[in-house]
């Protein structure tokens, strides 16, 4: 087998000639170009550069604009070595080095979710109850299960419960709560987050009655004068100190193990945890010294642990590349999904409702300063155009009284946008994060804003068209995580039930590669690390079993993953 020294290793870069291929999959034009270039590149002498890993065989999309395609690629240190030829790379493996044939298949970086909930999620999914069913009876029969594990009195919590995916077709109410769960307080919690139902129990521990003024931010539902049940936003801190804290460090731990299990399968490799507390912290660390985690997490911290950051003088940035801090995080406004997002005009068929926001003008000011001025990323929440341009003005505050270089403040969700916002979000460098999964999975919801908006609500077309490098996020447990299920809904803005929502946001298959990859390491300041398979950047990298370039795109999330490497190490394999 042949030997090369570093410098000649190096110099291989993508490819060595032109006319190499997987089947019809061929380098040709600037790719073919380019590989004869870089081997050429200066030779320079270095001790053993054999490597840990190979892949070859593959149709390898890199999302590196150098070289977009190849065949194969080589590892070393938890790192990409070299792309190219599978002939080449091959002829680089020695005694020991682990040999991926990915016979044809397809090969990505690893996909990248910029919001979501993973921590919290998997805690979820170990201790509450799971309503993510289709009819009342189901609902019913899960929470009186729920009960019966239970001693009387004690709290059920259970989430995943959406109302527009049920037969009946209404939502459910405090009086079918009471019936299905007479003897113990219970809260339900609505998919996307935001809306919660709760019994008479537990109405009488929080001493709330039909009396009770909604607080700001928040609002209490009534029918008829009496309590129904839902309570919407801010409204929920009055059961601040009443409900229990659900999980023990273990649980914890060990909902950090099951979630990165999960996510792994679907092909994420990077995370980030929109809502990260310090406890949360602790259990991704505790994971992480286990062997527990298979995926790399960015933290986005809630209040409790933003102060201990500040105290210690943490910027974003500090940790390593499986667990690192990378801000901040608040919420300006209501849900999109929960139908209660702060906008300028009304929801369909309801005149008077605007939505909900949860933070005035100057409240966004003072925590963007704050983050701002502590060297912070910040991402706030903010769905509906009202609540965007509110945090827009804070971002452009900070920047004009203590500008620093490429601060990149996030807006987490960023659903409703228009001509004038964008533009702003493109002049101050703000990063968007929307929904990625919404349009093919919350398609009922969008009958409630109607065609109009949804021409500009996840309006990841229009973000590129304005040179906005979006990330993508799935702000699951809200929205699925499957990434793949996101390329579809992105790429043909069609929803479960074929339904077409806002056309003319739809992207091409490599453009939501590249939401998917390289825009989400850049929303966490960290494309120079991850996000393509480049010489250099983190071995992170998936393999799936049909190519979406050549894949009917309302079957996407059909496509398998068949491998999910994080670090030049298997954390998935079918």
């Amino acid at each position: 087998m042949n030997r090369y020294t570093r410098g000649e290793f190096l110099g291989i870069g993508a490819a060595l000639a032109t006319g190499f291929g997987v089947g019809d999959f061929e380098l040709r034009g600037s790719d073919a170009r380019l590989a004869r270039a870089r081997s050429k590149a200066p030779l320079q002498e270095a001790g053993d550069v054999t490597p840990d890993l190979i892949l070859v065989g593959g149709r390898v999309y890199t999302v590196d604009d150098d070289l977009p395609q190849a065949e194969a690629f080589a590892v070393k240190n938890s790192r990409f070595i070299t792309v190219g030829s599978s002939d080449d790379i091959r002829n680089l493996a020695g005694p020991g080095t682990e040999v991926i044939d990915a016979g044809g298949m397809t090969v990505t970086p690893g996909f990248i979710d910029a919001h979501l909930h993973p921590a919290s999620g998997g805690v979820r999914e170990l201790t509450e109850v799971n309503l993510d069913v289709r009819s009342m009876a189901e609902i019913g029969e899960r929470l009186r299960e729920g009960a019966a594990a239970r001693p009387p009195g004690e709290w059920i919590l259970a989430f995943k419960y959406d109302d527009t995916k049920v037969r009946e077709g209404r939502r459910i109410t405090r009086r079918d709560l009471d019936e299905w769960v007479p003897d113990h307080p219970v809260r339900v919690s609505h998919r996307g987050g935001h809306l919660y139902w709760y019994n008479s129990r537990a109405f009488e521990l929080a001493g709330i009655t039909a009396e009770t003024e909604s607080p700001p931010g928040g609002h209490i539902y009534l029918d008829d004068g009496e309590l129904n049940g839902l309570l919407a936003e801010n409204a929920n801190d009055l059961f601040q100190g009443l409900l229990p804290s659900g999980s023990t460090r273990e649980e914890r731990q060990a909902g950090v193990k099951l979630i990165s299990e999960l996510v792994t399968a679907a092909g994420l490799t990077s995370l980030h945890d929109t809502g990260c507390s310090t406890d949360y912290a602790i259990a991704y660390q505790d994971a992480y010294k286990a062997g527990e985690l298979r995926c790399r997490i960015a933290m986005y911290s809630l209040s409790d642990m933003t102060a201990g950051l500040k105290a210690a003088g943490i910027h974003s940035g500090l940790g390593d590349e499986w667990v690192r801090v990378g801000g901040v995080k608040y919420t300006a406004d209501g849900s999109a999904s929960g139908r209660t997002m702060a906008m300028s005009t009304p929801f369909i068929g309801r005149p008077d409702d605007y939505g909900i926001l949860t933070m005035t003008q100057e409240e966004i000011h003072e925590v963007v300063e704050d983050a701002h001025r502590h060297d912070l990323q910040i991402g706030i929440h903010c769905n509906g155009d009202v609540a965007i341009d509110m945090v827009l003005n804070a971002y452009e505050r900070v920047q004009r009284m203590w500008p620093r270089p490429d601060p990149r403040h996030r807006l987490e969700h960023c659903t409703l946008v228009n001509p004038s916002l964008l533009a702003r979000i493109r002049d101050t460098g703000s990063v968007p994060t929307p929904f990625w999964t919404y349009v093919y999975y919350h398609g009922n919801k969008w009958v409630e804003y109607g065609e109009e908006k949804m021409r500009f609500m996840f309006a990841h077309r229009s973000f590129l068209d304005y040179d906005i490098p979006v990330a993508g996020a799935s702000d699951y447990v809200p929205g699925p995580y499957e990434p793949m299920m996101a390329l579809q809904s992105m790429v043909t803005r069609t929803d479960s039930e074929g339904r077409v929502w806002g056309p003319n946001q739809r992207v091409t298959v490599s453009e939501a590669l590249r939401i998917a990859t390289i825009n989400g390491a850049r929303a966490s300041h960290e494309e120079h690390l991850k996000g393509s398979i480049t010489p250099g950047k983190l071995a992170d990298f998936v393999i799936l079993a049909e190519d979406p370039h050549e894949t009917d795109p309302e079957a996407f999330q059909e496509i398998g993953i068949v491998r999910t490497v994080v670090g030049g190490r298997t954390m998935h394999l079918a």
